[in-house]
């Protein structure tokens, strides 16, 4: 049995590597407060998405009992009730290195099973061979706010340092993001790409709200949940579309996705 804490949640705990297949190490944790806590309802969400995951250390035996090696990209759908917690996610995968799957299908299969029910809905999964031109990163597109002279303040992020622009669009992105894990309070990495339809924002303020998340803690997911709601309050956009681009860590990288429509997630970047 997985050492945990009182709830159950493994992260922060030093946790031996799983020989045998353990689907049970899969830790969901509900998204259902946190959207309270901000305003968000669950029955009606504002916004579509999915955050995907690549997971660069994904391995198995084949038939025959010689290693495999994937690189896996999942989507688990904004709807999910769940998000699912990372490193549970990684041990989890740890867990399949003995697992005897006859082909790609067979471990697709194994492992999307595993996972929507953990997440409450229906997880896909893609593999790639590691060497895969189709993982390669790409910039990302729009003006970049971080030559600006923005600072970071210290308190908390608040929509009221967003100013509205008499602009009706815009597209930026910035690689300064930093949030801290909620559990272990360790810092996560991002870089952040946004676009808005119908309204924009005042650069200078929204790369000073995107900088005081840099003590702020809050799983990545529900970070970019933050910001998404933030940012409608603050200029009620027709159109608004975010992802974070979370460097991986453990062999896994997040970038969760959520958008009012019309818009598919961007390709990873080369720092993930």
């Amino acid at each position: 049995m997985a050492d945990t804490n009182d709830n159950g949640l493994l992260l922060g705990r030093q946790v031996p590597v799983s020989e045998h297949y353990a689907p049970e190490l899969l830790y969901p944790i509900a998204r259902r407060q946190a959207r309270d806590d901000l305003g968000i309802n669950e029955a009606a969400l504002p916004f579509t998405g999915v955050d995907l995951w690549h997971a660069y250390e994904l391995s198995w035996l084949d038939g025959q009992g010689r290693p495999v090696s994937r690189v896996g990209r999942f989507s688990v759908p904004a709807h999910s009730a769940n998000l699912v917690e990372s490193k549970s996610f990684k041990l989890y995968l740890n867990s399949l290195n003995q697992e005897v799957l006859a082909d790609d299908n067979a471990a697709i299969a194994r492992i999307c099973h595993d996972l929507s029910a953990a997440a409450g809905a229906d997880v896909s999964l893609t593999l790639f061979a590691p060497d895969d031109p189709a993982l390669a990163g790409r910039r990302l597109p729009g003006e970049c706010l971080d030559p600006l002279p923005g600072r970071w303040q210290g308190g908390e992020p608040d929509a009221g340092q967003l100013q509205r622009a008499s602009a009706n669009s815009l597209q930026v992105h910035t690689h300064l993001l930093r949030s801290l894990c909620p559990v272990t309070g360790q810092p996560d990495w991002a870089s952040v790409w946004i676009a808005m339809e119908g309204a924009s924002v005042e650069p200078l303020s929204l790369l000073n709200y995107l900088l005081a998340y840099r003590n702020h803690q809050e799983f990545h997911e529900q970070c970019v949940e933050r910001i998404f709601r933030d940012l409608s309050a603050a200029c009620a956009p027709s159109g608004l579309h975010i992802q974070a681009f979370y460097t991986r860590r453990g062999g896994l990288d997040i970038t969760p996705f959520r958008s009012t429509g019309g818009r598919q997630p961007l390709p990873r970047m080369n720092r993930q």
